[in-house]
């Protein structure tokens, strides 16, 4: 018998033309920052603002339509064999994806099917519901995930960048804080929704329960995501080369990957791509790429994480001493300390207290996610279910 939390829901298919409006308001918001830059000729800052969105846009449309060719050239995906994914050739998926419209080409998709899945009523007997509901989730997990890689390629680097403009350069305006205000709520909503639609399209996973382990949850990352921006802002502020300093975490954290040997992808080129895109991840929230066990790794991880926030503000002080009378330096400081230890705590409560664990005696992840393509075989047919352990 289908679970009813198995099911792809009437809420969840709300809840996904929700998580599209927070796509779009972000991104129109920050193009109409970038224009507002240019036009008061700000013209570095429209080119940097702008610079994050191409970027994430550039790096999702391509995974997107991979994910796509992918499924294409796959049997039990595609049984029909007439090469047509979502009604369309692949001719038409490099156009839509060329366009920059790949990721709502996919909300469609599954707004579309989820539709006729939760709202339509049945001519007939349904044959293996909790397939169709697995596929679904199937299909909204990848659309999470390129809203994840998005998040942390547009949201999180223009979070940190507007601060900067805001601290550092005293450059202050109401589109700016709609901004600011967009991405955050867009990098909330991608985490949660990311890590609760995936536990859903696995089956031998455990769903994460709502209330109280998902607040928790989004507080640990909330939180500590926070603090670090506020504190890379400050080290932006005392000087713009302590982009040297993020780019060689960047830097460590792609080579980790590598010496990890992600298996993301089912080419060696897009693999480099996404061994790229963790390295970005790693300079804001711990990112298990192996779905390993990796509590030592992460502990280390959040270690050098507090004492880089701590540093920031103290640095700031001893380098710029004048920062101590600006009217915004004691109180960002107060958010950074106070975001590094509430954000660890809730860390550890939902480590040792709210985890759902695995209902298989295999080791439990600590925190992370792995991509493999796997095939879920059921009583009836065959659900393929793109395998990522959570971030």
């Amino acid at each position: 018998m289908l679970q009813t939390d198995s099911e792809f829901t009437k809420t969840r298919w709300i809840c996904t033309i929700i998580g599209l409006g927070f796509y779009l308001v972000d991104i129109v918001t920050d193009v109409g920052l970038a224009v507002k830059y240019f036009l008061v000729g700000d013209l570095v800052w429209a080119g940097l603002t702008l610079l994050s969105v191409a970027v994430a846009s550039a790096a999702t449309q391509v995974f997107s339509y991979t994910w796509y060719r992918d499924d294409m050239r796959k049997p039990l995906v595609n049984p029909g064999g007439d090469g047509l994914i979502c009604e369309m050739n692949r001719g038409g998926l490099i156009g839509l994806h060329v366009m920059q419209t790949g990721i709502f080409t996919r909300y469609y998709d599954l707004l579309k099917v989820g539709y006729r899945a939760v709202f339509s009523k049945p001519l007939g007997p349904v044959e293996c519901p909790r397939d169709v509901h697995l596929a679904l989730f199937g299909r909204a997990t990848d659309l999470s995930m390129l809203k994840l890689f998005e998040t942390f390629l547009e949201s999180v680097p223009q979070l940190v960048l507007q601060l900067y403009i805001m601290l550092g350069h005293g450059h202050r305006s109401i589109l700016q804080c709609i901004c600011m205000v967009g991405s955050f709520i867009n990098i909330a909503w991608a985490i949660v929704d990311y890590r609760r639609c995936l536990r859903r399209s696995l089956p031998q996973v455990r769903e994460m329960p709502s209330g109280l382990p998902t607040f928790v949850y989004l507080l640990y990352k909330l939180l500590t995501i926070t603090a670090h921006i506020l504190s890379l802002s400050l080290f932006l502020v005392l000087s713009p080369y302590s982009t040297l300093g993020m780019a060689v975490v960047w830097l460590a954290g792609t080579l980790w990957a590598y010496w990890v040997r992600t298996d993301f992808c089912m080419s060696k080129g897009l693999e480099r791509l996404y061994r790229i895109i963790v390295g970005v991840v790693l300079i804001f929230t711990f990112f298990n790429v192996k779905g390993q066990d990796t509590r030592w790794p992460m502990a280390v991880y959040y270690v050098l994480f507090a004492l880089v926030n701590l540093s920031g503000p103290l640095l700031l002080v001893l380098v710029r001493p004048e920062v101590n009378a600006s009217e915004y330096f004691w109180p960002v400081t107060l958010l950074i300390f106070g975001g590094t230890v509430l954000g660890l705590v809730c860390l550890l409560l939902y480590y040792t207290v709210c985890h759902p664990r695995r209902r298989s005696l295999q080791g439990d992840e600590v925190d992370g996610h792995m991509a493999q393509e796997r095939e879920t075989e059921t009583p009836d047919n065959m659900v393929r279910v793109r395998n990522f352990l959570q971030l």
